[in-house]
């Protein structure tokens, strides 16, 4: 493994234009990372001028524009895969110059050229399966949680998320009458929180997961998440019923959520109507749930259509085929 370096170009979608062109701090910034990204590109021109590899493989992300217009300068085929329904600035530089494209949703989602697109998905973790009814009891049981009652998981991703750990603490003692309550909090708000949740063996709050969040997902009835892309064909693969609260500042996350509702597969909430404390969208969308097993099925059912468990192997399929050219 070698290390290059690169730049990203700051933009934000809270600013305008004369906004971004007149704050120092985004200007200069700016400019140094231009020329991050000319060093990086010779840098990578040189590697891939002595390596001479098959073929160059990118995943999208700012690191990865230098080796990409590098590897098209020196005429290596190039294969990207864009894991977001909102395409980023690097693969939508890029794509004119790739030889193949694949991508993490069906391919309406994307601006790409469909003769070299490939709807592929995300390859994800094999510890994401269905699990059994004894397993989950078991991890249930290994949570401290009763396993005859239903398990509602709200994890806010990596870094956890602010917005769900308060709707979820407010709410709480509701969910509590009817099912056992798990966050997932992340470091940030973890001590403050401490002392909010209720004092009952049924609410389990923990700071991260860094081992067995598959089955801790696996085991639950109902998932609370945010909406990356490959969260949600982790929860795809489990044909977990789902809850998804987009960070309505992140754009692929709002996009993310409306193409699997559309599809049927999950209810969306709008994070902006929590400011309101006369709000109960995000306590009546879980209850409800945990009201209907029926409508839980049938989510469960629909989320599945949209995993891709051969995606690892059909993206490999396509880095061979243009090697092999």
């Amino acid at each position: 493994m070698e290390s290059l370096l690169s730049g990203k170009f700051r933009r934000y979608h809270h600013l305008s234009l004369i906004q971004h062109l007149l704050i120092p701090s985004i200007v200069l910034l700016n400019i140094r990372d231009l020329f991050l990204v000319i060093a990086g590109f010779f840098q990578a021109f040189t590697r891939l001028l002595l390596w001479r590899p098959d073929v160059v493989f990118t995943k999208g992300g700012f690191v990865c524009l230098p080796v990409g217009w590098a590897a098209w300068l020196l005429r290596i085929p190039l294969v990207i895969h864009d894991s977001d329904v909102y395409p980023g600035l690097t693969n939508r530089m890029l794509a004119k110059k790739a030889t193949a494209i694949a991508t993490g949703a069906p391919l309406e989602n994307y601006p790409y050229p469909m003769e070299k697109s490939h709807y592929v998905g995300i390859p994800i973790d094999a510890s994401f399966r269905v699990l059994s009814d004894k397993e989950r009891a078991a991890v249930k049981k290994e949570l401290g949680c009763d396993p005859d009652r239903p398990l509602v998981s709200v994890i806010g991703g990596g870094l956890g998320s602010k917005v769900l750990n308060d709707a979820t603490v407010r709410s709480s003692n509701q969910i509590l009458t009817s099912a056992s309550l798990l966050l997932i909090s992340g470091k940030q708000q973890y001590s403050q929180l401490v002392s909010q949740v209720p004092q009952d063996s049924a609410f389990v709050l923990k700071e991260f997961v860094s081992n067995g969040v598959a089955d801790i997902l696996g085991a639950s009835d109902i998932v609370v998440s945010r909406a990356g892309a490959t969260a949600l064909l982790e929860l795809a693969a489990l044909r977990k019923p789902t809850i998804l609260v987009p960070s309505s500042r992140l754009t692929w996350q709002v996009k993310h959520a409306a193409t699997y509702a559309a599809a049927g597969a999950v209810v969306c909430l709008d994070e902006t109507r929590f400011d309101d404390e006369a709000d109960t969208s995000y306590v009546d969308a879980i209850l409800t749930l945990l009201a209907s097993p029926k409508r839980r099925n049938e989510l469960g059912a629909s989320i599945a259509k949209l995993a891709t468990p051969h995606a690892a192997s059909d993206m490999a399929d396509i880095i061979y085929s243009v090697a092999r050219k």
